[in-house]
């Protein structure tokens, strides 16, 4: 944990930055030379970041193997807080290729079994109609997560259809309460709104270039806008930061927000006006400072509404997370702020380039 103090400073740091492309630039329009070439893009994560960049413009989903098994190699799967992105457009390119996704699951297993519960989250994440089969058809192959499989089987895990956008924290009396065994904790299986969330839409979105993912990630915006909460906070934050500099360079999903801001409920229509006018005009730093300031507020006087004392650990963490998602979207990860939340699109993932 970063102190106070040096806390600050990084955030005045930040805040005098140059923005650059999101670190998600994914929606940079690569030459399509790129994507039409996979075999000579595996001597690194960079260039296979720069092929999965261009891949919606040029699908070639016979490839996605291949990549897979070379990540594997490198071991980018290694740590579970940067697999979002790979997850996510695993889960794409299978999800919109239902024909051939039982081959191409089938020649990606010769990674390392270690790696073989990104293929399982990415399955479950699909959306494909049969899922389940396929996690069964493959459950011997990938005895190591035996386990995982069959939690997703018996429904104990989430997929991307099961996602808490209104995800609360307990407050203090509720928290009384499970510690003295007066009330029993009733979570429901959801996926809770993170920036890790954000990562695995976006790189769904690089797989497909569809509408389902950034409708996910518009459902998140309203987060942006909760001052009791600093997860909410955050993730709301990354969910409008991301959607605005990425439309900045993606002209069909700035027509998309467009388009979807006629059928969107109140909350999340203020939100998304003002991301398709910062957007529009190429504002993004403005949108970044107004983020990091509305965390640095509640880290310092707490939510606005319920100040409770466990509140406090976490927005130091918030803040931090936050800090890390506007490092890496300027190119600053020397900075070296610690990203408490997991978001590898924000902080070692996707570090597209799009020049």
């Amino acid at each position: 944990m970063v102190a106070q103090g040096g806390f600050a400073r990084r955030l005045r740091r930040l805040a005098a930055g140059s923005l650059l492309a999101l670190c998600l630039g994914m929606v940079a329009h690569a030459p399509a030379a790129v994507a039409s070439a996979p075999n000579a893009t595996l001597s690194s994560t960079q260039s296979i970041l720069k092929w999965i960049n261009a891949y919606r413009h040029k699908p070639e989903p016979d490839a996605l193997p291949a990549v897979v098994r070379a990540l594997s190699g490198m071991q980018a799967f290694k740590d579970a807080e940067s697999s979002g992105p790979y997850i996510g457009f695993i889960a794409g390119v299978l999800g919109d290729n239902p024909d051939r996704a039982e081959t191409l699951i089938a020649k990606m297993l010769p990674i390392d079994p270690a790696d073989h519960w990104v293929l399982v989250r990415a399955i479950a994440y699909s959306g494909l109609k049969d899922w389940r089969e396929m996690l069964a058809t493959f459950v011997d192959r990938m005895a190591t997560r035996r386990t995982m499989i069959d939690q997703y089987l018996d429904g104990k895990l989430p997929t991307l259809e099961q996602i808490d956008y209104r995800a609360e924290k307990p407050g203090m009396l509720d928290k009384i309460k499970v510690s003295l065994h007066l009330e029993k904790p009733n979570k429901k299986v959801a996926l809770d709104p993170t920036p890790e969330l954000i990562d695995v839409l976006w790189g769904y979105y690089l797989a497909t270039g569809g509408y389902a993912p950034i409708e996910k990630i518009l459902k998140l915006l309203p987060l942006a806008n909760d001052h009791d909460n600093v997860d909410n906070l955050t993730t709301g934050s990354a969910a409008k930061f991301t959607l605005a500099s990425n439309a900045v360079r993606d002209t069909d999903l700035l027509g998309m927000l467009k388009w979807s801001l006629k059928s969107q409920p109140q909350d999340v229509a203020v939100v998304l006006k003002d991301v398709i006018q910062t957007a529009e005009t190429v504002d993004t730093v403005h949108m970044r400072k107004e983020s990091l300031a509305a965390i640095e507020e509640l880290r310092e006087k707490g939510p606005s509404s319920k100040r409770e004392l466990s509140g406090w650990g976490q927005i130091g963490q918030g803040a931090l997370s936050m800090g890390c998602v506007v490092a890496a979207a300027t190119g600053q990860i020397e900075l070296g702020i610690p990203c408490v939340i997991g978001g590898a699109a924000y902080t070692a993932g996707l570090q597209y380039i799009t020049h």
